[in-house]
């Protein structure tokens, strides 16, 4: 056993050798009110050869590198500046309105990824082509240009986001769309992570092409058929693995999502979340929505 001595020695060595905003490195879950507005954000902190850094998520919009550092004892990232306050993050700043805002943000610890195959359960029809009630809309407005015709759900941009009334946590997805040229939309799993909806044409792979997780991760292969056929998405999630597959090929492949994406309904990561579908883009048409969760 060390010595009483001993270990009050260790300890001040390990408080010397930290640096300044050492105990904030990690991922971070923002919550920004603005006014009467609410909206969710991430924030990651990292470290490299005594310098910090940073990538955000904003309230739409793709993950982006930000300049990260310390003034005193207030972590200062883009317009943003906080204190840690307890095991919260607490601070103020303006949007890129130049509105004042004030958030929060909770640190995102992760459990080790899932192993083995899970027990599904019994397949859930989100949309059996005759109406839309398992589904509510993330503004009103949406009653106005969401309808079904011809079995098929479409939307009328631009147009707020569907979301169905069911939450979940782990699920297989079964999504097919027919989307016009030029067009995009989106898929968020669990209301939090966007698989992209685009017309791909000569464009070349990244992350924010169609079948990309926006902004992190790259789908591997092009499989997309061109704007105006119908094509179909076959999604896993479990925990924060994803697997997609675009018609037939699969193109991502058991990859972890760093985090939330622009535009999510929430940062709570440990919660479960909605399907929801993203409308503001481009005239899209879904049909054959098929969930099947996890026990």
């Amino acid at each position: 056993m060390a010595r009483p001595h001993l270990l009050c020695i260790f300890g001040a060595v390990g408080l010397l050798a930290a640096g300044p905003g050492d105990g904030l490195v990690g991922r971070w879950g923002l919550t920004v009110t603005a006014g009467a507005t609410v909206y969710p954000s991430w924030l990651e902190v990292s470290k490299k050869d005594g310098q910090l850094a940073g990538r955000m998520v904003g309230r739409s919009g793709s993950v982006r590198p930000i300049e990260v550092k310390m003034e005193g004892e207030e972590l200062v990232f883009g317009s943003y500046r906080g204190r840690l306050v307890g095991a919260k993050l607490e601070g103020t700043g303006s949007d890129n309105r130049g509105n004042q805002v004030r958030w929060t943000g909770v640190r995102l610890v992760r459990p080790p990824a899932p192993r083995g195959e899970p027990r599904w359960g019994r397949p859930v029809t989100l949309f059996d082509g005759r109406d839309l009630a398992p589904w509510q809309f993330r503004q009103e407005k949406g009653r106005e240009c969401w309808s079904v015709a011809g079995g098929v759900m479409v939307n009328q941009p631009p147009c707020p986001d569907i979301l169905t009334r069911e939450r979940f946590r782990d699920f297989k997805l079964h999504v097919e769309y027919n989307l016009d040229p030029k067009s995009n939309s989106g898929i968020f799993l669990r209301g939090r992570y966007e698989v992209q909806i685009a017309d791909q044409g000569p464009r070349e792979l990244d992350s924010h092409g169609v079948g990309g997780l926006y902004g992190f991760l790259t789908p591997t292969a092009k499989a997309a058929k061109p704007a105006g056929e119908w094509q179909a998405f076959d999604v896993t999630l479990r925990g924060y693995h994803v697997t997609v597959a675009l018609n037939g090929v699969r193109i991502i492949d058991n990859q972890e999502i760093d985090g939330i994406t622009g535009a999510a309904l929430d940062s709570d990561e440990a919660a479960p979340g909605p399907i929801m579908l993203q409308g503001d883009h481009g005239r899209v048409q879904f049909r054959n929505i098929v969930l099947t969760p996890a026990n």
